[in-house]
């Protein structure tokens, strides 16, 4: 008999659960090796799940808008249309679908529930000779003509993602093996194909004397901020003159700057001379990490938060910064990051000053080293140098940072060259 499970992948180290957005095929459908049947919520973004089998769909165990465990049985796949009622009656004994350990075809030992991998959760795909691609690659590779088979994956356990076909296709060659320090295209980010629509999220209207669950995301920001209370941290205030700042913002906006893009940069640019800053603490020592990707905070409309990354901050120019930002944000909103998209972050910034707010402290993220609360910026009455008053736009910055591996005077040495930076050389930013 030939009928394969398929499993809930985990998309995220952090994830333990996940939720059917909706199912892409339905039962009786043809499948083919590679494509996608499923889409599934995560803790932080919409992802596709693809098959490595071929065959028919023959049944759904867990239905759209439910949630199972990461590695539990969600479906079962034929590779006949003659096994598709004896994949029914295994779903009704309730025998393969109550535990992974009793499918009917045994998983490769690759294929583990805590593997991170959209590829391997379904099948080996190294062990058999399977090409794995993420959808969107796929699409890409064909409108572009690209050979997936010439290319090296920089996803997870070497898938190939997106922004691989784009390297190749960009260079005319063969792309050289991915470097942990190759810095970010320059060019803006290529379109994603059009998105689905996604299952309407509904947002329990707040009653009183009534509990509303809290969503996937919501939850996951209820663990990261509860693994951080082991980690032993302090703060360090700082005022920041934006003046310079606030008049290169308005010189550039026009050409699609956003304020976002300027603090994540100056502060990439300004974390060259502080690696410490950009470090963080592992029961090994100090992690050193060798690119500066600025995690920038972001509230999701439906709950919950997420941390798009604008990776090598410090050596994309800014307007091709701004349209990555631009695209993450978009991206995230309509769930759809890519997992290095929002958990490749070195150094996060929380920016509240959109909102009015003074001053902050944010909470460290789990597995950085420091993060930038940013306030808003406003006008002060400040004392000049030859005596005298003067007006000035001022905000206020408070850094969270892993007392583990840096002190107040680190801290307050970051804090110091940014307000110079910005301060006295905001226009050192656009070169």
């Amino acid at each position: 008999m030939s009928i394969h499970e398929v499993f809930m992948p985990a998309l995220s180290s952090t994830m333990t659960e996940g939720k059917i957005v909706s199912w892409v095929k339905s039962p009786g459908d043809k499948v083919e090796k590679g494509e996608t049947v499923v889409v599934v919520e995560s803790d932080k973004a919409d992802m596709d799940v693809e098959t490595f089998y071929e065959g028919f769909l023959a049944h759904i165990i867990v239905e759209a808008g439910e949630t199972a465990p990461v590695g539990s049985a969600i479906a079962f796949i034929a590779e006949t249309e003659a096994e598709i009622e004896q994949a029914k009656s295994l779903a009704n004994s309730g025998g393969a679908a109550a535990t992974t350990t009793s499918s009917p075809e045994p998983v490769p030992a690759t294929a583990s529930a805590a593997t991170p991998a959209l590829a391997s959760q379904n099948g080996s795909n190294h062990k058999e000779g399977r090409l794995v691609a993420s959808p969107r690659a796929r699409k890409l590779a064909k409108e572009l003509k690209v050979d997936l088979t010439t290319l090296q994956g920089s996803g997870p356990h070497g898938r190939i993602v997106a922004e691989d076909v784009e390297a190749l296709s960009n260079k005319g060659k063969q792309p050289a093996p991915v470097a942990p320090a190759a810095p970010v295209p320059t060019s803006a980010p290529v379109a994603p194909p059009a998105p689905r629509t996604p299952a309407p999220t509904t947002v329990a209207a707040a009653v009183p004397g009534q509990t509303v669950p809290l969503t996937t995301f919501q939850n996951a920001v209820v663990r990261n901020m509860v693994a951080t209370i082991s980690v032993p941290v302090f703060r360090v205030g700082y005022t920041i003159t934006t003046d310079g700042l606030d008049k290169l913002y308005k010189q550039i906006k026009s050409k699609g700057v956003t304020m976002t893009a300027l603090l994540a940069k100056a502060v990439a640019v300004t974390l060259q001379k502080h690696p410490l800053l950009n470090a963080s603490y592992s029961d090994q020592g100090i992690v050193y990490h060798s690119d500066i990707n600025i995690s920038v905070a972001v509230a999701m409309d439906d709950g919950g938060l997420i941390t798009p990354v604008l990776q090598n901050a410090d050596a994309v120019d800014i307007y091709s910064l701004s349209r990555t930002w631009k695209s993450l944000v978009e991206r995230a909103r309509a769930k759809q990051l890519q997992p290095q998209e929002y958990n490749s972050g070195t150094f996060t910034l929380s920016n509240l000053g959109m909102f009015g707010v003074d001053t902050f402290d944010a909470i460290l993220p789990p597995g950085q080293g420091s993060i930038l609360a940013i306030g808003a910026s406003r006008p002060q009455v400040v004392a000049t140098p030859d005596g005298l008053f003067a007006v000035r736009q001022q905000m206020q910055v408070n850094i969270t940072s892993d007392h583990r591996i840096i002190y107040g005077a680190h801290a307050a040495a970051f804090l110091q060259d940014l307000a110079k930076l910005i301060e006295t050389n905001p226009q050192s930013l656009t070169l």
